[in-house]
């Protein structure tokens, strides 16, 4: 059994993989500073609400981009299943050329989503929306080529930022609007972030397409919490809220060392 972990700015993301298919998934607030031996009793609660026995995990991929979380991490990964895990980071095998002028500095969460992507797609060219604390969109070619994209602020730190930085706008339930004129102050900030959100995407898949793709139209995945918020505008040709767990499996893949060839008896 393999257990992947998405670990983001505000939750960890996991789930668990039994003969390679995802049985089940599970989030956590990842803005809470937990020690190693907190991290490993939740995980291993986790587990067996769900009736699996946590002794029963062979393998753990982690893509992590908060850094002060990943020893903890790791040591509760070490103590609680046995395993050291498999992180994510440069000079991992993830079977990408990334094309951008440092590929150090790429997320490792823009990097598991796009090796899901080509897992999924192969032989095409990809556009990946990942609606998470923030907005990341990535271009991928038919050539397995990480060629680069764009991080925006996020839908919830949009809506933060209106809250905590004016004096009189409210937190607002983030929904989709009937129209497109908000007749009300909490209707105006829905609308606002949904419909700025849709021409956003739009616009930046628009350009990516006649840049990168000669106009080609690649296939475009939404993904991440807030992707499902926007299917009824057609955005996107398929909506996978686990592709980025998809893709740690796949690094999973890639990585492990091949078995060893018996000898033959002299």
């Amino acid at each position: 059994m393999i257990l992947c972990l998405d670990v983001g700015n505000t939750q960890i993301y996991g789930g668990l993989f039994v003969d390679e298919r995802l049985k089940f998934q599970f989030r956590r607030t990842s803005q809470l500073r937990s020690s190693s031996d907190e991290l490993g009793v939740f995980f291993r609660s986790v587990l067996r609400e769900n009736g699996i026995d946590p002794d029963g995990i062979t393998e753990v991929a982690i893509c992590c981009v908060v850094p002060d979380v990943m020893y903890s991490l790791r040591a509760a990964c070490q103590k609680y299943f046995n395993t050291d895990p498999l992180v994510l980071r440069p000079g991992t095998k993830t079977g990408l050329k990334i094309k951008t002028r440092d590929p150090r500095e790429v997320g490792a969460d823009r990097i598991a989503d796009a090796v899901g992507a080509v897992s999924l797609y192969p032989d095409r060219n990809l556009i990946v929306a990942d609606f998470g604390t923030a907005t990341t969109i990535c271009a991928i070619s038919r050539q397995k080529e990480f060629l680069g994209g764009n991080i925006i602020p996020g839908v919830r730190l949009s809506m933060e930022a209106l809250e905590t930085r004016t004096a009189q706008l409210p937190s607002v339930e983030i929904m989709p609007p009937e129209t497109a004129v908000g007749r009300s102050t909490i209707e105006s900030i829905q609308s606002g972030l949904y419909w700025s959100n849709v021409g956003m995407v739009k616009e930046l898949v628009s350009r990516i397409t006649t840049e990168v793709f000669g106009g080609e139209h690649p296939f475009v995945i939404g993904t991440g919490g807030f992707a499902q918020l926007f299917n009824r505008e057609k955005l996107f040709d398929a909506v996978i809220p686990d592709l980025i767990l998809t893709g740690l499996l796949e690094v999973i893949r890639l990585n492990r060392l091949p078995e060893p060839v018996a000898k033959a008896a002299p």
